[in-house]
């Protein structure tokens, strides 16, 4: 029988992972916690936000826990190599997707400059409310968990707080929940 140790090596943890069961989840967040220092690497190195790093690493773990358990993964390299090269990878979609982003926005106080003072305001407030109200709907798309999971967080709640409010195995599970829920934020916004 194969134990889970905090340094188990790359053999345990692909065996772990392959087993099955409920060792498993132990075996994959090894894994998750075993390269986290990757996720600075990348945001110095690629020049990129650390919350894009983040979920990058999260996508490029959880690919190599999928391609370990369905034998994809044949052990020609070490794990920590085969999962660096995935987690490059998603990186690289980070850069393609952050710099095909156009550039062409105006503040809102530039574009409001040359309208007096008294319907300056006006408008202000106007957009305000709209902006209210888009992201109310936008929350609603999202559903119930991501909009507990946003709420908390903008209230400053801990992603290990949220972790055990919604029963989640680490801290590490809820931030990668709440930053794909951030993400798909972002895309309601862009269309």
């Amino acid at each position: 029988m194969l134990f889970f140790t905090r340094k188990s090596t790359d053999q345990e943890l692909i065996q772990g992972i392959r087993m099955g069961g409920n060792q498993r989840r132990l075996f994959e967040n090894a894994l998750y916690n075993k390269y986290t220092y990757l996720i600075k690497d990348a945001s110095r190195k690629h020049k990129i936000e650390e919350e894009d790093a983040s979920m990058a690493y999260s996508d490029a773990i959880l690919t190599g826990i999928e391609h370990i358990a369905s034998g994809r993964f044949e052990g020609r390299s070490e794990l920590k190599t085969y999962i660096y090269q995935i987690f490059y990878n998603k990186c690289v979609d980070v850069i393609r997707k952050n710099s095909t982003k156009h550039s062409y926005n105006l503040s809102l106080d530039e574009i409001l400059e040359p309208i007096p003072d008294q319907q300056r305001g006006i408008l202000q407030e106007i957009i305000r409310k709209q902006d209210h109200e888009k992201l109310r709907n936008f929350l609603t798309i999202l559903g119930e968990r991501c909009q507990v999971l946003l709420r908390r967080w903008a209230e400053g709640y801990s992603d290990q707080e949220s972790a055990l409010e919604f029963g989640y195995n680490s801290a590490n599970v809820a931030q990668t929940t709440r930053l794909r829920c951030l993400e798909k934020l972002r895309e309601l916004y862009k269309k």
